[in-house]
């Protein structure tokens, strides 16, 4: 009677994924986007954005690695991963549920307001109900992702995040050419100890040291006042095209306007969530399946997790001055950046490296001439952007960086090389493990 009930189940099984074999792919760009809803009600800082999106993804990458044989386990590339178990008990599920739910669920419990994805967790139901998925499988799958959500969460603890309010605080470097907070909120810096958090893929966070910056000077002869010079004048003429790629790429989590005696908080996506968001707007372009999709998602995840504690460690690193500071108090005191200048220091440049990361790896997973519009920013009435490649954007991304008179052009060009580093470390670890390309090769 057990053997003839297993078969049963297992027709079952069968029969129901034939029946739904092509949906619930789509499902998965608004689960990452409700993550980056939630991270941006909370004000979540870059580093740590990516840090929750590479979590909730190695949940659902958990799953999917369990049911397709063809994706690797992720001790393969992830040394710290610690052989997630996927547990059925014998119940018939769909692992593409389970991995859908997973991303929501665990970024329920490691997000300050978890709480406010369990209304996506009940409209997600509400979809699979209407894809006529029967309850038992629902439930079933459910049970799955709850399961495998608490086991990231549980990889997660020791990575050194609920250290990081427990280490000495940070007090600005004394001296002239050090970063020191900046208008107009004038916020204290941000995240100075992300460089001890565990990396996902790359050895260390000093694996890829960018070249030493250009020696801070008052001289109006020196390399350091010229890059200095340039940010100030294009900032001073720039045209109608370079102030739409700089707010573009703006992605600052909490921008503050002051009126008179009033402040205004104004909150945008972070950079990873800008390129999670193009992850996903690439995979439904080519109609990748649910577990490429899903694939794609991790790598970009755990890629930009690691570039910025590659990046972060050269910030506090160099410490070094921001444009700002430094044009107001030698060249001109009137002089405003377009975009306002983030809180941390400013070499290498955080969007060029992590741009240049992701870029790498999305290249290798999806050809060199991936052509692709991005309409992330439209949320923020910010127009939709063309890109004839991922490095195309990378690019751009980098340099808006300059237009925005918040980066030099040094931190710019070294952290696009040190984030192109750590993607090809990515790419290698991820080659050596059996992940191929997905499109275009």
């Amino acid at each position: 009677m057990k053997k003839w009930m297993i078969i049963l189940l297992l027709l079952c099984q069968t029969g129901y994924a034939q029946q739904h074999k092509n949906t619930f792919t789509d499902y998965i760009q608004p689960a990452v986007f409700s993550l980056s809803m939630v991270m941006m009600h909370d004000v979540v800082n870059p580093p740590a954005a990516c840090r929750f999106y590479s979590y909730a993804m190695m949940s659902a990458y958990s799953i999917v690695a369990a049911h397709n044989k063809e994706i690797p386990d992720a001790k393969r590339f992830i040394a710290s991963y610690p052989g997630i178990a996927v547990h059925d008990s014998g119940r018939v599920y769909d692992y593409r549920i389970a991995a859908v739910y997973s991303i929501l669920e665990t970024g329920k419990l490691m997000l300050p307001s978890g709480f406010m994805l369990e209304k996506d967790e009940e409209k997600l139901v509400l979809l699979f109900k209407k894809d006529k998925t029967p309850d038992s499988i629902i439930r079933n799958s459910i049970a799955v992702a709850v399961d495998v959500a608490k086991q990231s969460v549980q990889w997660a603890r020791p990575d050194g995040y609920t250290k990081l309010s427990t280490r000495v605080r940070y007090t600005p470097a004394k001296g002239e050419g050090y970063w020191y907070p900046t208008p107009p909120a004038y916020i204290e810096a941000v995240e100075p100890h992300w460089k001890t958090i565990r990396p996902m893929v790359i050895d260390s966070c000093n694996q890829f040291l960018p070249l030493p910056p250009v020696p801070f000077s008052k001289d109006t002869g020196s390399a350091f006042y010229a890059l200095n010079k340039e940010v100030h004048d294009a900032g001073v003429s720039l045209n109608m095209g370079q102030r739409a790629i700089a707010s573009f790429w703006d992605c600052n989590p909490f921008a503050v306007s002051t009126y008179g005696h009033m402040a205004i908080g104004f909150k945008k996506i972070t950079p990873g969530g800008h390129w999670m968001n193009i992850t996903g707007i690439a995979a439904r372009k080519v109609q990748l399946d649910f577990d490429k999709t899903v694939l794609v998602h991790t790598l970009a995840a755990v890629t930009m997790m690691d570039a910025f504690i590659s990046c972060w460690d050269s910030k506090y690193t160099s410490n070094r001055i921001r444009p700002e500071t430094y044009i107001n108090k030698y060249m001109d005191v009137r002089w405003k950046p377009l975009l306002q200048t983030p809180p941390f220091p400013e070499y290498t440049s955080g969007h060029s490296v992590v741009s240049s990361a992701v870029a790498t790896v999305l290249t290798y997973m999806m050809g060199d001439h991936f052509e692709y519009e991005d309409n992330t920013e439209e949320m923020f009435e910010i127009p939709t952007r063309k890109f004839s490649s991922f490095q195309a954007a990378c690019n751009e991304a980098a340099i808006s960086r300059l237009y925005g008179g918040i980066h030099f052009r040094d931190a710019i060009e070294n952290g696009v090389v040190q984030g192109h580093k750590v993607g090809e470390k990515v790419v290698e670890r991820i080659r050596d493990a059996g992940i191929k390309p997905v499109y275009g090769r």
